[in-house]
């Protein structure tokens, strides 16, 4: 295979998304005249250009050229109830009902805290926000003020929201700038001697169970774990970014695990698909926004709103109850083994990382265990894949990454394997030789 053979190949299946899709051209058109790249949130571009979603039922999405897609990213993993679901949607109606924007304390923010609280035990007190960018902003800068430190210990590979990124080694250029030390994911060793060397400096260890932007690349426990010990050690606090992977199991990928950090972040999901974050842990590091007592001011006028609270206690009481998610997880676990057990009956090298529904499309060979692991994977062979899962009715992500919701079906989980083997029998010269 050359270069121009995949290049072509990639061109002539983004020709074919765009003769097929003029009304989605029309409209990104139009609304370049007014958003940069008519976009305001980066993911959601490539090229040629987007589809325009129109609307979305279920596990199950039309675009503006009406199209269907069953739904196989599920709002980067926000959408774990689907789209439009009756309880989430009643929920939204009755607290508007009694006013949107109430200025004042409101009767659903209690217990909405305490059901989060009863969920996650390491959470014992919490604040929410509006988004998981800002629920680790404000883990962080209560780190900061509690051990009255400066340096945060991050990841290669690690994405904590919008301003918090960390792809190559190196801070994005729009993370803040914080004082970080980005260290290699995976590797105790190297993360153990420079926490041990730089640990009087250190606020907090600040870390995704599994990355989930990175490519789904799980944390071993071992390493993890080894976190834990060497941040108690240097007196650190080990936040626990749970944003994605508190949906891994019924208490979280975490507590799972067996590992108690001192703050977690949440989001996505559990606003029941509105607008959410949230950052909690310890009460003696959480009393410091206590307005009673505390030296900490935190502010978001959203931060309570009645539709979020609403609909993530209606979300997490009535459809992702603790057995939700676990069934959820055991499926997105059966999935990922059909997956790669097709890419090594096929002889392709090709895998699927992840943990239970969170998942990513990989053309490699060997275990990853960061991002320096998939250095050699060629982004074309991703863009192809995703361009013929449209083409199959089946909407994913550009760079691999597959999300399951709950409405998402056995018969949906058939037809994306199914579309997976089409495209391996469709491009077998292209794609890189497993052995």
């Amino acid at each position: 295979m050359t270069a121009d053979t995949l290049d072509r190949a990639l061109a002539d299946a983004q020709r074919r998304f765009a003769d097929a899709n003029p009304a989605s051209r029309a409209q990104f058109e139009a609304q370049a005249r007014y958003l940069p790249g008519a976009n305001t949130r980066s993911v959601l571009f490539y090229p040629p250009f987007p589809l325009t979603i129109a609307r979305g039922e279920g596990a199950a999405l039309w675009d503006a050229d009406g199209h269907r897609y069953a739904d196989f990213i599920a709002e980067y993993t926000a959408g774990v109830y689907g789209h439009s679901a009756p309880e989430i949607r009643e929920a939204v109606r009755q607290a508007m009902d009694a006013g949107i924007n109430l200025t004042g304390h409101n009767l659903l923010e209690g217990r909405l805290a305490r059901l989060i609280c009863e969920r996650f035990p390491q959470i014992e007190q919490l604040r929410f926000t509006n988004s998981g960018t800002e629920a680790n902003l404000m883990a962080l800068t209560a780190a900061l003020h509690f051990t009255r430190r400066r340096r945060i210990v991050v990841f290669s590979g690690g994405y904590h929201g919008g301003v918090l990124g960390f792809g190559d080694g190196r801070p994005l250029p729009t993370t803040v700038p914080f004082d970080f030390l980005v260290l290699r994911y995976n590797d105790t060793e190297a993360a153990l001697a420079q926490i041990a060397q730089h640990g009087p400096q250190i606020a907090a260890v600040l870390v995704e169970p599994m990355q989930g932007a990175a490519g789904c690349i799980p944390g071993r426990p071992a390493f993890l774990q080894a976190l834990r010990e060497a941040a108690t050690r240097a007196g650190a606090l080990l936040i626990f970014d749970e944003v994605m992977t508190s949906r891994l199991g019924p208490q979280g990928l975490a507590n799972q695990l067996g590992i108690r950090a001192d703050l977690t972040t949440l989001g996505k999901y559990i606003g029941g698909g509105m607008s959410f974050g949230a950052f909690g842990g310890r009460a003696d590091v959480m009393a410091q926004f206590d307005p009673r007592t505390g030296a900490l001011a935190h502010s978001g006028t959203f931060n309570n709103n009645v539709m979020t609270m609403a609909a993530g206690h209606a979300g997490l009481t009535k459809l992702f109850t603790p057995e939700a998610a676990g069934a959820l997880a055991e499926r997105g676990a059966a999935m990922r083994a059909r997956l790669n057990a097709l890419g090594a009956a096929e002889g392709v090298a090709l895998q699927f990382t992840g943990i239970g529904s969170l998942m990513n499309a990989h053309f490699v060979q060997g275990e990853v265990g960061s991002v320096a692991d998939l250095a050699a994977v060629d982004a074309r062979l991703r863009q192809l894949l995703f361009f013929h899962l449209l083409a199959e009715g089946i909407y994913a992500s550009p760079r691999g990454f597959v999300v399951l919701s709950l409405p998402v079906t056995e018969a949906d989980i058939d037809r994306y394997v199914a579309a997976v083997a089409s495209f391996i029998a469709d491009h077998r010269a292209l794609l890189p030789k497993a052995g």
